[in-house]
């Protein structure tokens, strides 16, 4: 049996999170302080790929990336590099994909903030970087790391988009998802079944660990 999907899947997931785990964190704060009617509009934009069908999000990054589209003609030209079809062009699909549900994950979390330790701290002289990482993020910490795993237990079951700009390529762009299509197209159906259950074991791990987090939160509450 050729691991190399499990590897694949695991490495694009583990960098996509890590990427939107920064990036939601980041949008979720400072949309937050913008009026009302501009942090609507971002909303909306932010959120539109959770809605959106993963096959839309593909087709729109390849109208972006492809080798004659604006950026990919220009990083093939320029530096000879191609964005698609490459394992890492999955990266580009599942970050967009994922993002929305960290950036909405991490803006829960921030609103539940309790702007008054804000304030106090600001009384006492204390930079809004620190209060940002000494004050505001251990207080939402748990909403983070939750949002944060989940976004990588999408990540690694994401198959539309990335089926449309990486393709599937054994040993090559394969992940668990397009694997399992493949070998269900082809008709092998045992060992499709094989990753669909590694890939039901992962998910459940994933989704066992939110819930421990959430726990500590509940009794809290």
């Amino acid at each position: 049996m050729d691991l190399y999907p499990l590897y694949n899947s695991l490495r694009i997931a583990a960098i996509s999170a890590m990427i939107v785990f920064f990036a939601g964190i980041a949008c979720a704060y400072y949309i937050a302080k913008l009026p009302r009617v501009l942090k609507g509009i971002l909303d909306v934009l932010l959120t539109l790929p959770l809605v959106l069908p993963p096959t839309v999000v593909g087709y729109l990054l390849l109208l972006v990336l492809g080798p004659k589209r604006p950026i990919g003609s220009f990083f093939l030209e320029n530096f000879d590099i191609r964005l698609t079809m490459r394992w890492w062009s999955a990266i580009f699909a599942v970050s967009v994909v994922v993002f929305p549900l960290m950036y909405r994950t991490a803006r829960g979390a921030f609103e539940r903030f309790d702007e008054n330790l804000a304030d106090a701290g600001r009384t006492l002289g204390l930079r809004n970087s620190y209060i940002f990482w000494r004050i505001r993020i251990p207080y939402c910490k748990q909403g983070i790391i939750a949002g944060a795993v989940l976004s990588f237990a999408r990540a690694l079951g994401e198959y539309g988009a990335t089926s449309m700009i990486a393709g599937y390529t054994p040993g090559k762009t394969a992940t668990i998802s397009t694997a399992v299509y493949q070998l269900w197209r082809t008709g092998n159906d045992e060992l499709a079944l094989k990753w669909v259950l590694i890939n039901i074991a992962i998910s459940a791990v994933v989704l066992l660990c939110v819930n421990l987090l959430e726990r500590p939160q509940r009794r809290k509450g």
